[in-house]
C-alpha cells in the first residue's frame, strides 16, 4: 500500500505504512531496536536537531498528571554536524524514509540546516518544528527560507495555537506536508521540588482537540497532505485521524509505556490485521495479531514438524 505524504514532486515521500513515531520518541534510531520492529513503520522521524548544540533542561523533566504527562527536555542534541557524522550510516541502512526534525530556533539556522541536509542521501525529508509563539508572517519566512535551500520535501509541524492560519501560511510558503500538531504547552507542579514546571502536555485528552484541527485543515487547505499527531493510544485512535482527513499519523509517548503498540498500530493501518477466525478461543487471539505474526507462527511450526520427522525414534 503506497501512501504519499507530501505534495507531488521528484522527491515526494511515499510510505508503505501510514504510521511513524513522532520526533523525540525513538531517539536517532539507535534506541528501542530490541523492543520495536522498525521495519513495520512507514518512516523514521529523528529527535529534534538544532544547528548548534543545545543542553538538556536542568532538574526534573517529567511531571505526572491525572490524565497524562508533562515533559520538559530542552531539546538536548549535539548540533547538526555531530548528529550527521554519528548517524548517517545508520540512517542509510534503514528500510524506510528518514525525516530529520529541525527545531526552527532562528531563520538563519533553519536556512543553514536545510542546506546541510540537502546534500545528505541518508535523509529523505525535513520536518520543521515551529515555536509555539510564532506569528503567521514568521511562519512564511521560516518555511520559505527552508524550502529555498533544499530540494527535499519540507514537512511543517504546526503549533497548537492558531493552527489553521499557521497551516495556510506554511502551505503558501511551499511546505510539502503539515503535521498537526505539536503537543500543547502547560505548567504543573513538580512533586519533588514543589516548583511549577513548564513543558509539553501529552495524553489521550488532547486527541479529540487535534482530530478536530485535522478535520478543519483537511477541509480548508485541501491541496496539501496532513499528518495527525497527538493522544494516540490505540489502533482506533489512529484510524480516527485517518477518517478525519490525515494521510498518516505520528504516535508519541504511549510508545515509552507500551512499545509494541506502535507496531500493532502500524500493521492495523497498513492493512495487515486479520479478522478473528471463526471458533477461535480467547487465548488464540490478541489485539494486533496480523499477517506477519501468522506467517512467523506457521514457519516456526513447520520447522518443528520437520525436526520431529528427522529425529530418530528411540526403543
Amino acid at each position: 500500500m503506497a501512501i504519499q505524504i507530501t505534495r507531488p514532486g521528484k522527491n515526494a515521500i511515499i510510505l508503505e505504512s501510514p504510521v511513524m513515531a513522532a520526533s523525540g520518541i525513538l531517539g536517532f534510531g539507535d534506541l528501542y531496536r530490541d523492543l520495536i520492529d522498525f521495519e513495520k513503520l512507514g518512516a523514521f522521524v529523528t529527535n529534534p536537531v538544532t544547528y548548534t548544540p543545545w543542553r538538556p533542561a536542568i532538574g526534573n523533566r517529567v511531571v505526572p498528571l491525572p490524565a497524562g504527562t508533562l515533559v520538559h527536555t530542552g531539546i538536548p542534541n549535539p548540533g547538526i554536524s555531530k548528529v550527521l557524522a554519528k548517524y548517517r550510516n545508520l540512517w542509510e541502512s534503514m528500510p524506510m524514509p528518514v525525516i530529520m526534525h529541525i527545531a526552527a530556533t532562528s531563520l538563519e539556522h533553519a536556512r543553514k540546516c536545510a542546506s546541510r541536509i540537502d546534500a545528505e542521501t541518508a535523509i529523505d525529508g525535513i520536518e520543521l518544528g515551529l515555536n509555539d509563539d510564532v506569528t503567521w508572517d514568521e511562519v512564511e519566512q521560516m518555511v520559505s527560507a527552508t524550502v529555498r535551500n533544499t530540494e527535499k520535501p519540507v514537512l511543517v509541524r504546526l503549533p497548537m495555537n492558531d493552527t489553521l492560519n499557521m497551516g495556510r501560511a506554511a502551505a503558501d510558503a511551499g511546505a510539502s506536508c503539515l503535521v498537526a500538531c505539536a503537543a500543547p504547552r502547560g505548567s504543573a507542579r513538580d512533586p519533588l521540588s514543589g516548583q511549577l514546571i513548564t513543558g509539553r502536555v501529552y495524553g489521550p485528552l488532547i486527541k479529540p482537540i487535534i482530530v478536530r484541527l485535522v478535520q478543519q485543515l483537511a477541509e480548508q487547505i485541501s491541496d496539501i497532505p496532513i499528518i495527525g499527531a497527538g493522544g494516540i493510544h490505540s489502533q482506533q485512535d489512529a484510524r480516527d485521524y485517518i477518517e478525519a482527513g490525515a494521510k498518516a499519523v505520528q504516535v508519541d509517548t504511549v510508545t515509552w509505556i507500551r512499545p509494541k503498540l506502535l507496531a500493532y498500530i502500524a500493521r492495523d493501518l497498513g492493512g495487515l490485521v486479520l479478522t478473528r477466525a471463526a471458533g477461535a478461543l480467547g487465548d488464540e487471539w490478541h489485539p494486533g495479531f496480523g499477517e506477519t505474526e501468522r506467517k512467523a507462527r506457521e514457519e516456526a511450526q513447520r520447522k518443528l514438524d520437520d525436526d520431529s520427522k528427522k529425529t530418530p525414534t528411540g526403543r
